[in-house]
């Protein structure tokens, strides 16, 4: 049992602002505007001072900026057991996160974001993740815990002008707590079922008048939520523990330096999947799951995928390590600040996986370990005016990522793969069939940016912006096949039956993509005070996603030979219009927020999935053209210190508008491929022409719910318990979406059901800092699933992710 301790400092009480605004701390060297208090929801305590934005990289007054932001504070955090990103997710609806392991993790905004399935790394996020001003570019590390986090915020819409050229859906923005001056601390410790137990301490003050420190740790633990009948151990287990430091160096009211340095890991037995239902596909009957199990005497250990039992027969892994070190000078330069934010990170992933999804020794061994080594600097100037403010600034990456992949096959793949009538059939030619997948990827990159705002008069203000960015790619990827003897199959070797064989499991490959490409974005918003506290605001942006490489290995032709036009992807081109209004009614204590955007994007890139065991991870493609529009609202009211309570919804229409080559869903894949493409094909007619390829024009884009809605309330009342003056206090938060696909080509096999998910709290809060309550998730106890999976082969086997059952515990917390 891991005991973690998660940096939850001392500060005041922070909350869910469900609103265009962010809640960001006011950064050294910057004075917060003057503003009355504002209170916050979802934790029946006020925020301490003002809300202060910095989503334009300077300090502003919450609803004076002219952008769709949510923001989520480290108390609201806490007391909901929002984590992680994929918690978070439940709070701030139009915020998307699926994960089958944390490097195949998807975070998307608005539906737009990244691929939908296996991780590709020769591509980028179209979400920014930044921690401190902090850029991740591995998206795995949302999978980790939050670590002594003061507010987050999630910006909707693209942001490349400040914050990147991978912000074309828009950014994450997360704001740990700072050393401070004064003494302070807090510790917090959870227990509930599952055997779960959750540590969080964190203590910061002086070591000298000009020299603080700040020190936060974090363990989690919890049983699986998936039992292993083959290996009798529960799977989807937590367990991670997470570490950081901060040093202030502040020898004056103009310069402060802080050196932070952070290392988390996680050591779960991971990931897995449970059997959902079977697809009928294009395949002979003989050769769809039903046929295939029987021929081997297999059955899958429960056909209700709530039952939660799996026969996975591969053993898991998610070793996962993240961390590194950054050091960020402010230092007031004549009329503005000068900011540097140098930084180091790593990632070290360690997996174990079953790619066949079944008891049978199909595939034997899966696994793709990877190490990141990314570097990062950025330098910018601010100045703010009465009339006049401005951002500019330089940004410079660089990382490696090398992976070692390892695929086998086993005993069971023969007879699964081959067809009865091939000569080979009962044989053992597929038993110990490897491929060793060697590739690495340099990914550089250069920019420089600015933004400026302009008081036409008090009321109107135009703010345009522009970036300009250059990115290099090289990369490498070599697969080397070779029998269960070690002898290496190579293509130039003289044909056989056996090699036939072979070569449709693994085909050896060798490309060495690259590109290399200049781009420029820009946008401008016009934003107009009708009123004191009524704000209209309407962007404009053109921006765009940087073009990719193949990394996992491209489809090859007829004689074996990699089709290298598959190798590089073009670049995104995204414009995108929006418009809100934000008003605020202070003698109600309610924030009202509207917001309706559409976005367009040329290129759109794909993750594709040829159903093959010889490109176990897909590759990329680029789909003609995709639209995201939709309409966001939230509100908040707080209209005393005894009650308060939010409400946000989204609507979102997110559908390729142009994709006319799109892989086929499994009901019109598996049977003979005809010629040509977009063949229609006879779905439920086993052994008829598959299309080689499918016209999903107009469908959904995958993981993307129409309808997602968040809302909650705390009630509190005063009570003197334990001796002790303070608030008994009751919490309810819930969240709905409705259904969504669950494969990059929409399926009748893979939708997943629209859910509704409750948790609530009661507790009893003291004004020096104690904290005791009770607390349960998914009330209900629903039957949901996180994601569905297309089992490789075109078999038919739909395998799935159920979400979490009932969780239940108790949270006692100090702050001193």
């Amino acid at each position: 049992m891991n005991f973690r301790v998660l940096l939850a400092a001392g500060a005041a009480p922070l909350a869910l602002f469900s609103q265009s605004v962010s809640a960001a701390e006011t950064p050294a060297n910057e004075t917060a505007p003057a503003d009355p208090q504002t209170t916050s929801v979802g934790t029946g305590a006020s925020d301490s001072g003002t809300i202060v934005v910095t989503a334009r990289r300077r300090a502003e007054t919450a609803q004076d900026v002219p952008l769709a932001i949510s923001v989520v504070g480290g108390e609201h955090i806490d007391s909901t057991g929002s984590f992680n990103v994929g918690r978070l997710q439940q709070l701030t609806p139009t915020l998307q996160f699926y994960s089958s392991n944390p490097r195949n993790t998807a975070v998307n905004i608005r539906g737009l974001g990244v691929p939908f399935g296996l991780t590709n790394d020769g591509i980028e996020q179209g979400v920014g993740i930044y921690i401190d001003d902090v850029y991740n570019a591995r998206v795995a590390s949302a999978t980790f815990d939050f670590l002594d986090v003061k507010q987050i915020e999630v910006l909707r819409g693209p942001q490349g002008t400040l914050y990147g050229k991978n912000t074309t859906a828009g950014a994450i923005n997360i704001t740990t707590n700072q050393p401070t001056f004064d003494f302070e601390g807090k510790a917090e410790v959870s227990v509930g079922n599952l055997n779960f137990v959750q540590a969080k301490a964190a203590v910061s003050g002086p070591i000298s008048d000009t020299l603080a420190a700040r020190l936060a740790v974090s363990s989690t633990s919890r049983r699986g939520t998936i039992y292993n009948a083959t290996t009798n151990q529960w799977i989807q287990s937590q367990d991670n523990l997470g570490l950081r430091g901060q040093l202030l160096f502040k020898p004056s009211e103009a310069l402060s330096i802080t050196l932070a340095g952070d290392y988390s890991e996680q050591d779960a037995v991971c990931c897995g999947s449970v059997y959902v239902r079977t697809a009928t596909t294009q395949r002979a009957l003989n050769r769809q799951f039903a046929a295939l199990s029987a021929a081997q005497g297999y059955a899958v250990p429960s056909t209700n995928p709530f039952d939660r039992v799996t026969d996975l027969d591969s053993p898991l892994q998610a070793g996962n390590k993240i961390g590194g070190a950054s050091i960020k000078v402010k230092w007031d330069v004549g009329p503005g600040t000068l900011t540097s934010v140098t930084a180091w990170r790593f990632w070290d992933w360690q997996p174990q996986n079953d790619r066949d999804f079944t008891g049978l020794p199909i595939v034997s061994k899966s696994q793709n370990p990877s190490q990141q080594d990314q570097y990062t600097q950025e330098l910018r100037y601010n100045y703010s005016g009465d009339r006049f403010d401005f951002v500019l600034g330089a940004f410079g990456f660089y990382q490696r990522i090398d992976t070692q992949g390892t695929e086998a096959h086993g005993s069971a793949s023969t007879r699964w793969n081959l067809a009865p009538s091939n000569a080979l059939y009962n044989s053992n030619v597929l038993d110990g069939l490897t491929a060793l997948n060697t590739q690495y990827l340099k990914n550089t990159s250069v920019a420089v940016y600015g933004q400026a705002s302009w008081k036409i008069t008090p009321e109107l203000t135009l703010q345009p912006g522009l970036r300009v960015n250059y990115d290099k790619k090289d990369g490498f990827y070599q697969r080397r096949v070779f029998n269960a003897a070690g002898t290496e199959i190579l293509l130039s070797t003289p044909n056989s039956a056996t090699k036939t064989a072979q070569l449709g499991i693994f085909t050896p490959q060798e490309i060495a993509p690259k590109f290399s490409d200049w781009n420029f974005s820009y946008d401008f918003t016009a934003s107009y005070k009708v009123a004191e506290r009524v704000l209209l605001y309407a962007t404009y942006a053109k921006t765009f996603k940087s073009g990719g490489i193949n990394q996992n290995g491209v489809p090859t032709d007829a004689a074996n030979n990699p089709i290298l036009a598959s190798a590089t992807v073009k670049p995104e081109s995204v414009r995108h219009y929006e418009a809100g209004i934000k008003t605020e009614f202070r003698d109600l204590g309610a924030i009202l927020n509207l917001s309706i955007f559409r976005t367009d994007i040329k290129d759109y890139q794909a993750n594709v999935n040829n159903g093959q065991f010889g490109v176990l991870r897909g590759y990329l493609a680029n789909a003609g053209a995709v639209r995201s529009q939709g309409v966001e609202a939230d509100f908040s009211i707080r209209p005393s210190e005894r009650f308060n309570a939010y409400v946000n919804g989204a609507y979102t229409d997110a559908t390729y508008r142009k994709f006319t080559d799109a892989p086929c869903p499994p009901e019109l894949s598996g049977g003979t491929v005809a010629s040509g493409s977009q063949v229609p094909g006879a779905a439920g007619t086993p052994g008829a022409l598959s299309p080689a390829n499918c016209d999903i024009s107009g469908q959904r884009l995958p993981g993307v719910s129409e309808w997602s809605v968040s809302w909650g309330l705390e009630a509190n009342a005063p009570v003197e318990l334990f001796a002790q003056e303070g608030h008994v206090y009751l919490g309810y938060d819930g969240s709905y979406r409705s259904n969504f696909s669950s494969n990059p080509s929409p399926s009748v096999y893979t939708w997943v059901d629209g859910y509704s998910l409750s948790n609530v709290r009661v507790g009893f809060r003291t004004d020096d800092g104690f904290d005791i309550y009770g607390w349960v998730r998914n009330a209900f106890d629903e039957n949901y699933f996180e994601q569905l999976f297309v089992g490789p082969g075109n078999t038919g086997l739909i395998a799935g992710l159920p979400g979490d059952p009932r969780t239940w515990g108790f949270t006692l917390r100090k702050a001193f």
